[in-house]
């Protein structure tokens, strides 16, 4: 047997390729196993019958088979896929190789046709594509997560719906650009992108959560996932990133966290209230029979000494009576009287007693909101609530510094300030400039007798008498202090409707009149605002004229102005001038030691200011105000 024979037995003998011989006509001149398998045929069936036999319908319409022989003589070779069809009708995916075959003088004698059925490798191909898109479509749908791939220097490579929706950029604006762009730039120079790709790939993942920045610049606080990405041959091919908005689930976690706290500190509140109750009140009834004991007995006891000692057993009575009450308000078991009250009302009546309470080196300033909402509150209590915090700010303050005390309209949201719910409140605060607490003792500072000041020097029931009055008046407490930066007490009372027609002072009585008492003095002043009450007057009061100027300037419509003339600073006859240029209307009486007429002689430009002379009766008073 000669080459060409076995090289001929060869060929009949593949079965895994169809390969035979075809004229340049295209007729089938030989025929191998391969082919039989492949296409069923025989080869007595097919020698003589044209290639255009394998070919379906469709491409012999389309002149495929000439035009594959064609494409062969003018390239000098044709490849290509495509369907063929079986004997019994059956159709098979094949790949097909066509070579001109010519002799030694190169004319063409035929072509060589090699055919395999790869149906079954498309088929695994068309599932990885159909897997590949499918998978594609998924990650391209997905709109509450951003989903996409980063090359392994961090560069972005595409881009998934979710990313669009959550970071604002289309696909063209990021492909090619370094995903540290969505960082913030602390984030970023903090070395924090180039730490999560390293990271991920030395540990074989990233999970963290932070701060991200949208196209428009906003924040929103991401979930992130970095996965490194490896081809069959182990080599890295970048990464994959995933990346979730949970702004609002963090929102809601922190919002929960905080009911939980102020649930589990009003619990523990109410529980020492109900302690602090019950003590504070048989602590009352021994105070009591003690009170009334020495009552009785200051009028059996005749020597000097004994009296003395009476009356110091009986004023330290009387303060343990006070603290039996401020731990009963803080218990909420002290019963109060509530009425409608304009808050700013209550503070300007009050406000001398509140600048001499505090410190000469520390500076008082009030801020009060105009057409304040009445609330309901009992005055006396608001009072020494106000006292207290004032006190307390100045006890704060002993390097001098300012306090301030403010009011004003606030809208809450449901537990926004503690537990209160949704509404609009009305919001008193009083801040100082001084020490500041840390957030340990800020978070205790109402209990009762909890206390920062040496033995001796408080109780620490004052702000416990602040909180239990505003907590039975339906409202909440906030101290928001730091250490340095001083501390501010604010309290939230609940706003109350005024019905048609009615008063903003509605609760309080609406008198014709206002006066507004000045004196350097204490006890002079305190006497002479309880003299123009007794005449029917709402009065308010300051220590010295600029005190009263600030009043002026906030209550521009005072009637009468009654001021002592010889004060620190601005005497009593500049601030009656001045008071003029307020109110032109105003009723100045001045009153001095002096008498009238020297008074009158060392000052020609008096006016009609109506002078007394110290001590004044009530009927000398009233006598200037009718003039």
């Amino acid at each position: 047997m000669d080459e060409s024979d076995r090289f001929q037995l060869f060929i009949d003998r593949v079965t895994d390729y169809a390969i035979y011989f075809i004229s340049p006509e295209g007729i089938v001149r030989t025929w191998n196993a391969g082919a039989v398998r492949f296409k069923g045929y025989t080869a007595d069936d097919i020698i003589g019958q044209h290639f255009s036999k394998f070919y379906t319908e469709e491409d012999r319409a389309r002149n495929l088979p000439e035009h594959a022989l064609r494409t062969a003589l003018d390239h000098g070779k044709f490849e290509s896929e495509g369907w063929r069809v079986r004997k019994d009708g059956s159709r098979f995916w094949a790949h097909v190789v066509i070579d001109p075959v010519r002799d030694v003088e190169g004319n063409l004698i035929g072509f060589a046709k090699i055919t395999r059925d790869i149906t079954e490798r498309k088929a695994v191909a068309e599932s990885l594509q159909a897997s590949q898109e499918q998978f594609r479509l998924l990650v391209q749908g997905v709109t509450d997560y951003a989903i996409y791939m980063l090359s392994p220097s961090g560069n972005i490579t595409n881009w998934n719906a979710g990313a669009k929706r959550i970071k604002g950029y289309d696909e063209t604006e990021v492909v090619g650009t370094h995903f540290s762009r969505f960082y913030t730039e602390e984030d970023r120079a903090n070395g924090l992108p180039a730490t999560a790709l390293a990271t991920a790939v030395k540990e074989g993942g990233f999970e963290s959560e932070g701060w991200r920045r949208r196209k428009d610049g906003s924040h929103f606080w991401a979930h992130v996932v970095i996965d490194p990405i490896y081809d069959e041959s182990g080599a890295h091919i970048g990464f994959a990133k995933v990346t979730r908005d949970i702004s609002e689930r963090r929102e809601s976690a922190k919002a929960l966290e905080k009911a939980k706290e102020a649930l589990f500190h009003s619990q523990k509140l109410e529980a020492i209230g109900k302690l602090t109750g019950g003590v504070a009140h048989d602590f009352n009834n021994l105070l009591n029979v003690i009170v009334t004991g020495l009552d009785v007995l200051v009028n059996e006891v005749n020597t000097p000494t004994g009296t003395k000692m009476l009356e110091s057993m009986r004023r330290a009575a009387m303060r343990g009576a006070t603290l039996t009450q401020q731990l009963l308000t803080f218990a909420r078991q002290q019963p109060l009287k509530q009425e409608k009250c304009n808050i700013n009302r209550i503070i300007e009546s009050f406000e001398s007693v509140l600048r001499r309470a505090g410190k000469t080196s520390v500076g008082f300033n009030m801020k009060l909101e105009s057409n304040l909402p009445p609330v309901l509150i009992d005055a006396a209590q608001l009072e020494a609530a106000l006292l207290n915090l004032v006190v307390n700010a100045s006890d704060a303050t002993p390097d001098g510094g300012t306090i301030t005390l403010e009011t004003s309209t606030v809208e809450l949201e449901d537990n926004e300030v503690k537990l209160l719910p949704a509404g609009k409140y009305v919001r008193v605060a009083v801040q100082d400039t001084g020490a500041g607490m840390p957030p340990d003792v800020a978070a205790r500072a109402i209990e009762p007798f909890f206390t920062t000041k040496p033995v001796g020097k408080g109780t620490g029931l004052g702000l416990s008498q602040v909180f239990g009055l505003v907590q039975q008046s339906g409202g909440d407490l906030q101290i928001d202090s730091a250490i340095g930066k001083g501390t501010t007490v604010s309290f939230f009372l609940p706003v109350i409707a005024l019905e048609d027609g009615e008063d903003m002072d509605a609760g309080k009585a609406v008198v014709s009149e206002k006066a507004l008492v000045v004196d350097d003095q204490p006890d002079v002043l305190e006497v002479a605002v309880e003299l123009f009450r007794a005449m029917g007057y709402d009065v308010l009061s300051a220590n010295n004229g600029e005190q009263a100027l600030d009043i002026l300037k906030r209550t521009p419509s005072i009637d009468v102005l009654f001021s002592d003339v010889i004060m620190p600073g601005i005497s009593g006859i500049e601030l009656g001038k001045q008071a003029r240029t307020i109110n032109p209307d105003i009723k100045v009486i001045l009153a001095s030691g002096y008498a009238a007429p020297a008074l009158q002689a060392q000052n020609d430009d008096l006016g009609d200011f109506e002078l007394l002379t110290k001590p004044y009766r009530m009927a000398e008073v009233m006598k200037k105000l009718r003039a």
